[in-house]
C-alpha cells in the first residue's frame, strides 16, 4: 500500500534524505539520536518505541491535544505524520501553514506532551491523499517525470523538502536541537504481518523498523470496510519484536480522521481509518486501544532486557517457538509463540507448563510469569452511537438553488477535440462541463441512443437541459460507458455532459500521464451512428454555485434561492441550525441523499456518496463528521450540492458517543 520509493526512485530519494540528515545533525546540544543493528539510541539509551500515525490536516487544531494525550495514555511514545506537499504549496513558492496546515503547532503539541515525533516529509506520500500529496502544478513542469531520477522533479521536491527542514530547524524541533523529531522519512517494512514478511534491514548496522502496521485498511466508496482485530494486531507486533528483532513499530493509523474538502484520493470515502484505536471522531475504540495499551505495558516491563541482546529461539512443538532474551545481568524475558491458528496447545518452557491459545504469543517479562497474551482480550467492547440532535424535517427549513446547465454558445473555452479532464480543470474543481450541439433535420422528435465513453469517475448527461442519464466507474476500474435513450427535437439539440472526479489518483507509475474525463461521444439511430467526438466542444470548469461560493455566508447572498420543491439533479440546498449542546462530536447523517459535497459555515466537510452501495446494499458511509471548531453557537449555515436526487428532509445533525449497547443507531 505504501511503497514510498521503488528502485528507480533511489537516487532522487537519497538526495532528499541527505538534506534531512544533514539538517537534523547540524546543530549541537539537545538530544542525540543514533542507531545500530539493535535499536535507535537516544541520549545514549536504547529505546523500544511504539509509534502512532496521526495526520494533522485530517483533524482540527483543537483536537490535537486530546488525540496526542489519548495516544500517550495508550502507551505510544512517538507520533508519526506525513507532510502534505499539495496542502502547503498549492502554487509554486506560495506556502501555507495556517489552521489544519500548522505543522509546527502540531509538532510542538507533541513535544509539550513529552512524546517524540517522526516526520515523513515524502515528498510523495500516497496516503490515500489526492494526487499522492503532489501539488497539481507539478504536472505542468516541462519534462518532469515523477518519482524518478529526473532533474525537474528533483529540483522542486528538494525545494519543498528544504523548506520543511529549515522550518523545523528554525523552530528548534529536531532532537539535536532539543526538539521531539527523532526520525525523518525512512524506508522500512509496511503491511499487516511484518513479523512474518520482513526480510530485515538492508544493512546489519540498521535496526528493524515497522513504518506502517495497518490497524485496519482504507475504505473506498462501493466497498465494505476491511476490519482487523485487536488480537491480530497484537500478535504481529509481538512476533515482529521476537522474530524480527523489531524495536520501532508505528501504527498506521492510530487516528485516521477525516478527508475534509477535496483531499481524499480517488474513490476514497471521507472517513479515514475509522477503525483505528482512536476513531474518526477521536473517541477511544475498544477493545483495540486498551488491548494494545496492555501489550505496550507488557513489552516495556522487559524492554531493557530485550534491547540488551538478540534472542535465541527454542522449539516448543511443531508450530510453537520460544524466543528468549537472556541478558548478562541475569535478567530474562521470553515470548512464547503458537503459530497454529486452529487450536490451543500446552507447552513446556523452563520446567513450567503454559497454555497458548491458537495463534497467540505470551509475553513473560521474567521468563516465568505471563503478563500478557495477544489472544486474551480483557478490555470490554465499546459501542458507538448516534443520537439525532437537530432535524431538518420541514420544507420551510430549506431553500434550494438549481445549478445552471451550460450550453455550447455560453462557453468561452472551445476545442475541436475532447479535452482531458484534469489538465483542463487544473484541480480547482471536481467538475468539468463538456458542451456541444447536434442538428436534427427530421420533422418529428426522434429517439436515438447516446453512448459516452469516459475514463472516470462520474458522468451526468443532459440533452436540451433535461437529465438523460448518469454513470460512474469504481475503484481501480475507473473507465465506464454511459448509454441512454434520448429524444432529439427538430433543429438544434444541445448536449451537456458533466464529468466529475472523486479525488485524484494517488499512486501508480507515471502518475503525471494519468487521464480522466470523456473519451468519445456517439449518437446512434436505427440507420447510422454519428460520432460527435470531433465536433466543436465548449467547456466550463466548475459549477456556477462554486464560482459564486454560495456555500459561504457572503456568497450565498448572491444566489437566487427558492423554496424547497421536487428533487432534481444538480441542486444546491441551504439551511441553518444551532450547535448541539455539550461537547460530544457531531456528524451529519446524510443517509437520505445521493452524491455531492457538504459545507458548514463555508468549510467543506468533504464529499459524500451515499447512493454508491456496497455488495451488501448499504452505503459505504452515512455519517459525515462536522468538527465543533467549524460551528458557532447559533445560525450555522449548512449547504449541500446534490448531483443526483435526495431528500434533505431526512438529514439530521447527530451527536456521537461511545456507550454500552443500546437501541440508538449504531455508527
Amino acid at each position: 500500500m505504501k511503497m514510498q520509493w521503488l528502485w528507480r526512485n533511489w537516487l532522487a530519494a537519497a538526495a532528499v534524505l541527505l538534506v534531512v540528515i544533514a539538517a537534523a545533525s547540524a546543530s549541537a546540544g539537545g538530544g542525540n539520536v543514533s542507531y545500530d543493528g539493535r535499536s535507535l539510541i537516544i541520549d545514549g539509551q536504547r529505546k523500544m518505541l511504539f509509534s502512532g500515525s496521526i495526520h494533522y490536516p485530517r483533524s482540527t487544531p483543537d483536537m490535537w491535544p486530546s488525540l496526542i494525550s489519548k495516544a500517550k495514555e495508550g502507551g505510544i511514545d512517538v507520533i508519526e505524520t506525513y507532510v502534505f506537499w499539495n496542502l502547503h504549496e498549492s502554487q509554486p513558492g506560495q506556502y501555507d501553514f495556517s489552521g489544519r496546515r500548522d505543522i509546527v503547532a502540531f509538532i510542538k503539541q507533541i513535544q509539550a506532551q513529552g512524546l517524540y515525533a517522526c516526520l515523513r516529509i515524502g515528498p510523495y506520500i500516497e496516503g490515500e491523499w489526492t494526487y499522492g500529496g503532489f501539488p497539481f502544478w507539478l504536472r505542468d513542469v516541462p519534462g518532469i517525470v515523477f518519482r524518478s531520477n529526473n532533474e525537474p522533479f528533483k529540483l522542486y521536491m528538494q525545494n519543498f523538502t528544504t523548506k520543511i527542514v529549515n522550518l523545523m530547524k528554525s523552530e528548534g524541533l529536531y532532537a539535536s536541537q532539543g526538539g521531539p523529531i527523532i526520525l525523518s522519512q525512512i524506508n522500512a517494512c509496511n503491511g499487516l504481518r511484518c513479523g512474518e514478511t520482513f526480510v530485515g534491514p538492508n544493512s546489519p548496522n540498521k535496526p528493524s523498523i515497522w513504518t506502517e502496521n495497518w490497524t485496519s485498511f482504507y475504505q473506498v466508496y462501493g466497498q465494505n470496510a476491511t476490519l482487523r482485530s485487536a488480537e491480530d494486531i497484537a500478535y504481529h507486533v509481538a512476533l515482529f519484536i521476537a522474530r524480527k528483532n523489531g524495536t520501532f513499530i508505528n501504527y498506521y493509523m492510530y487516528h485516521g480522521g477525516t478527508n475534509f474538502g477535496r483531499t481524499a484520493a480517488e474513490f476514497m470515502i471521507t472517513s479515514y481509518y475509522d477503525q483505528a484505536p482512536l476513531d474518526e471522531y477521536g473517541l477511544i475504540r475498544q477493545p483495540k486501544w486498551g488491548h494494545l495499551k496492555e501489550l505496550h505495558a507488557a513489552v516495556k516491563l522487559c524492554s531493557e532486557t530485550i534491547l540488551s541482546v538478540f534472542p535465541s529461539m527454542q522449539s516448543l512443538g511443531e508450530q510453537q517457538e520460544a524466543y528468549v532474551f537472556s541478558g548478562d545481568s541475569g535478567a530474562c524475558a521470553a515470548f512464547l509463540v503458537n503459530i497454529d491458528n486452529r487450536k490451543s496447545v500446552l507447552v513446556q518452557f523452563q520446567n513450567s507448563s503454559y497454555e497458548l491459545p491458537r495463534q497467540s504469543i505470551s509475553i513473560l517479562p521474567d521468563c516465568k510469569t505471563v503478563s500478557f497474551n495477544t489472544a486474551k482480550v480483557s478490555t470490554q467492547f465499546s459501542t458507538r452511537t448516534a443520537l439525532p440532535a437537530v432535524q431538518f424535517d420541514a420544507a420551510e427549513k430549506w431553500e434550494q438553488f438549481q445549478e445552471v446547465i451550460p450550453q455550447l454558445d455560453a462557453t468561452s473555452l472551445r476545442s475541436d477535440i475532447l479535452l482531458e479532464h484534469m489538465n483542463t480543470t487544473k484541480d480547482v474543481s471536481d467538475y468539468l462541463w463538456y458542451t456541444s450541439s447536434i442538428q436534427q433535420d427530421l420533422p418529428d422528435q426522434q429517439s436515438v441512443t447516446l453512448s459516452v465513453k469516459s475514463l472516470g469517475h462520474v458522468l451526468h448527461a443532459f440533452v436540451n437541459r433535461e437529465h438523460a442519464g448518469s454513470a460512474h466507474g469504481q475503484f481501480r476500474n475507473t473507465s465506464f460507458t454511459l448509454e441512454s435513450t434520448i429524444s432529439l427535437n427538430k433543429g438544434t439539440n444541445n448536449i451537456s455532459l458533466l464529468s466529475a472526479t472523486v479525488g485524484l489518483p494517488d499512486s501508480g507509475s507515471f502518475l503525471e500521464h494519468r487521464a480522466l474525463g470523456v473519451q468519445s461521444v456517439i449518437i446512434q439511430d436505427n440507420s447510422e451512428a454519428k460520432n460527435i467526438t470531433n465536433y466543436s466542444w465548449g467547456y466550463q470548469v466548475g459549477l456556477l454555485g462554486e464560482k459564486l461560493q454560495i456555500y459561504s455566508s457572503e456568497g450565498s447572498k448572491s444566489a437566487n434561492w427558492s423554496s424547497l420543491s421536487s428533487s432534481q439533479p444538480l441542486t444546491w440546498y441551504k439551511s441553518a441550525f444551532d450547535a448541539p449542546e455539550g461537547d460530544d462530536p457531531i456528524a451529519l447523517n446524510l443517509g437520505s441523499m445521493g452524491k455531492g459535497e457538504a459545507w458548514v459555515n463555508g468549510q467543506s466537510i468533504g464529499r459524500y456518496w451515499v447512493s454508491f452501495r456496497t455488495l451488501a446494499g448499504i452505503p459505504s458511509q452515512t455519517w459525515y463528521k462536522v468538527p465543533r471548531s467549524f460551528l458557532q453557537p447559533g445560525d450555522n449555515l449548512l449547504v449541500l450540492f446534490e448531483e443526483e436526487t435526495g431528500n434533505p428532509l431526512d438529514i439530521t445533525v447527530d451527536t456521537i458517543s461511545v456507550t454500552k449497547p443500546s437501541l440508538r443507531k449504531l455508527v
